[in-house]
């Protein structure tokens, strides 16, 4: 069929309009595109700069008083070297972990501007895939923001450098504009920073090590992150032999050499906390700014009582050379503010022989038995005990599900018999410390004391019953934020080193406000365990009256001491409302001690004398006891109140939720005779029969008998008498 004239006219007219608006779409979207090219270039640095070398002003790290404790500058510790005069180990290195097609390539890798496109759109951050033509253009003409407008002047930056400069002009600018970490930028006082060597003196180990540092600075630090560092040292060594720069042998050699690292001593105080603080600046305002930025940042470091801990520290352990005790570390803070006054992370930074840049209070270490409290503390709040309660401290076996039963000693196996929850704690019984976690439950304890600060407790599937005893580990800097909660009568403040931050225009960028914490503990069990820990009668049936664990003159000091099983930690934390002190004594490797068994021989002196120093003229301040806490007399016995018939009594305090019952200790209970026990659930005793006793339940429902034959081991015994076995 044939189309008329006018339907052919129409039709060609409406095709014609629609390239006409077809044609003025694109003339639009092609001036947005040139407009926003036009506002992305239009503050582009010019790339001639990368020959140049513009340098800001140095950052500095006071002390709460304002005493430098460490300068952050760039102009200083940055020495230009030529690409001939660069290790070829170190040339290899860089290309094979970094941009192995460098010199075939025109500046940029397909593959990963495709990566970093989908992580621009989709992740919304930039990373991964750049080439070292790239990354110098980065690192030395624009800033480290993560955004697309950032993105494309680097795409144009990159494709100008390509056409100025040869590629080993470029290669040879990455070297001199690269940061390595910290003050360290280009790769001649990276060399000279790390191993006190010129850049082409490197051996294939050190230059394998350097070349991994630029991929995260901080990350891979050898001086605060000496196994990450380890690590990606080895990873770039499998890289040179993947791509074919080594064989097989040598990078098996260059894997197990030693790094003996150069540590400068000068310049720099504290500086296991100066790294802590640098790290937390860095994931906040980047290297660059930190770095570049001339920043003055004031933090809650107090100098001169972070000295008086290092001198006393690095005493006390020269001390126990005899021990096999190595190193040893204390962490001083404010409980109120979270401040933290002083953090001495081993007896000598500077020391390559015990790794003395290992932070011990950084570090994930088994807390022993200075965990106890906080266990204790849950048993309090929800009404599981009392601190009258009564547990049978004699060898104990815990049923466990698929499991062999778990069956927990006291140190040096001697055995207490009945006592209370307070003495319990106070001497540190282990089986007393169990009792009440079984009846607590994991997963109650790992969640009240994630809540108080101890972070890295989190699946109660991963532990079991020992980890009263201190079975899982947690940081030092966690342990100072719970103990604090103690300290604060239940309120949580998280750990803050840094007060101030100053830009170089004198511009605050941010400032230390004290807030209110969060209450995760009542002022009634606050109470209570401090009372526990302060009371040097209770834990004097262990350590003895008048021990290293009492400050003179200050009675309100709690303190709790710890010591991992197979001696590799020994810990002491004490606290009064305005400080919480924390010590450590062991090695970094992790070796055993030897003799620093007891509580008070360890990590116990160091404690002692560091808060006799901060207390030192200081008023006493005893904590105030809340509405809620009532002191009354109960039975010795059974932990109760005063029947109408009277008993022999202490005097204790109690949360008025949880006053103690009026119980009889006289009941009627099944006896074998052939045992002389009571029979048990599901023991088979034909020869058994009701009779009256004197019995005393413990808080796990076990009944002890008082006058029945073959039953009990004397207080203090080591005599070892069969298991009760607890479902």
């Amino acid at each position: 069929m044939k189309l008329k004239t006018g339907t052919k006219k129409t039709l060609k007219k409406k095709k014609k309009n629609k390239i006409i608006l077809l044609s003025k779409w694109l003339i639009l979207v092609l001036i947005l595109f040139i407009l926003v090219i036009v506002y992305v270039v239009r503050e582009i640095p010019n790339p001639t700069k990368l020959a140049s070398g513009e340098y800001s002003q140095s950052s500095q790290i006071l002390d709460r008083k304002g005493n430098l404790l460490f300068e952050i500058y760039l102009d200083k510790r940055r020495t230009a070297v030529e690409l001939k005069d660069v290790s070829e180990n170190l040339k290899k290195a860089t290309l094979a972990i970094e941009d192995v097609n460098f010199y075939k390539h025109n500046g940029f890798d397909l593959k990963g501007i495709l990566r970093g496109l989908y992580r621009t759109v989709f992740k919304k951050r930039l990373q991964g895939g750049s080439t070292l033509t790239q990354q110098l253009v980065k690192n030395a003409l624009l800033t480290q923001e993560r955004t697309i407008s950032r993105k494309i002047k680097e795409a144009i930056l990159t494709v100008a450098t390509e056409i100025l400069y040869s590629k080993d002009k470029i290669f040879e600018m990455y070297f001199n504009q690269t940061p390595y970490g910290g003050t360290i930028w280009g790769a001649q006082s990276a060399a000279k920073g790390f191993f006190n060597k010129e850049v082409k003196d490197l051996t294939l180990a050190e230059a394998a090590l350097i070349a991994g540092l630029p991929g995260s600075p901080t990350k891979y630090n050898p001086f605060s992150h000496p196994e990450a560092a380890k690590n990606r040292q080895e990873l770039v060594l499998t890289r040179m032999n993947e791509v074919g720069f080594i064989n097989k042998e040598e990078m098996e050699k260059a894997k197990a050499e030693k790094l003996n690292y150069y540590l400068n001593k000068q310049g720099i105080l504290a500086p296991h906390f100066v790294f802590y603080v640098k790290e937390q600046l860095t994931e906040k305002y980047g290297l660059q700014k930190l770095n570049e930025g001339g920043l003055k940042i004031t933090t809650s470091l107090d100098l001169d009582l972070q000295k008086i801990s290092e001198t006393i520290v690095a005493s006390e352990v020269a001390k126990l050379k005899n021990s096999n005790v190595t190193n040893g570390a204390a962490l001083i803070t404010e409980p109120k503010s979270g401040q933290i006054l002083a953090m001495v992370g081993s007896i000598d930074y500077f020391s390559n022989e015990i790794d003395g840049k290992y932070n011990v209070t950084t570090a994930l270490r088994q807390p022993g038995s200075s965990i106890k409290p906080f266990n204790y503390a849950v048993g309090l709040e929800l009404g599981k005990i009392t601190t009258a309660s009564i547990v049978d401290d004699n060898p104990t076996c815990f049923s466990q599900v698929n499991q062999k039963a778990y069956c927990p000693t006291n140190y040096g196996n001697t055995y207490y018999g009945l006592q209370t929850i307070r003495n319990s704690l106070a001497s540190s019984l282990n089986i007393g410390a169990v009792k009440v976690l079984k009846i607590n439950g994991l997963e109650t304890f790992v969640a009240s004391a994630s809540a108080m600060g101890l972070t890295t407790l989190k699946d109660p599937s991963q532990y079991g019953l020992s980890l009263t005893l201190g079975g899982g580990e947690v940081y030092m800097t966690d342990m100072a934020t719970a103990y604090g909660v103690f300290a604060n009568m239940g309120v949580k403040q998280t750990l803050n080193p840094i007060l101030k931050v100053v830009d170089k225009k004198g511009q605050t960028l941010e400032e230390f406000k004290e807030e209110p914490g969060e209450r995760v503990l009542s002022r009634e069990s606050s109470f209570l365990i401090q009372n526990i820990l302060s009371d040097d009668g209770a834990r004097s049936m262990v350590f003895g009256r008048g021990s290293l664990l009492n400050i003179k003159g200050h009675p309100e000091v709690a303190v709790k001491t710890g010591t991992t099983n197979d001696l590799r930690d020994n810990w002491t934390y004490g606290y009064t409302s305005d400080y919480v002190v924390g010590t450590w004594v062991g090695n970094n490797n992790n070796s055993k001690m030897r003799g620093v068994v007891s509580g008070i021989s360890g990590a116990a002196p160091i404690w002692n004398k560091i808060m006799t120093e901060i207390l030192r003229d200081k008023t006493v301040k005893k904590p105030v006891m809340p509405t809620n806490i009532i002191g009354t007399n109960v039975c010795n016995l059974t932990g109760g109140a005063i029947p109408e018939g009277g008993c022999d009594s202490h005097f204790e305090y109690f949360n008025k939720n949880f006053m103690p019952a009026k119980t009889s200790s006289r009941m009627s209970v099944l006896i074998n005779k052939d045992t002389g026990k009571i029979v048990v659930d599901n023991e088979v005793a034909p020869n058994a029969e009701w009779q009256d006793h004197n019995i005393i339940t413990d808080i796990t429902g076990v009944k002890i008998c008082l006058d029945c034959p073959l039953t009990g081991v004397d207080v203090g015994s080591t005599n070892i008498k069969t298991p009760t076995i607890v479902n």
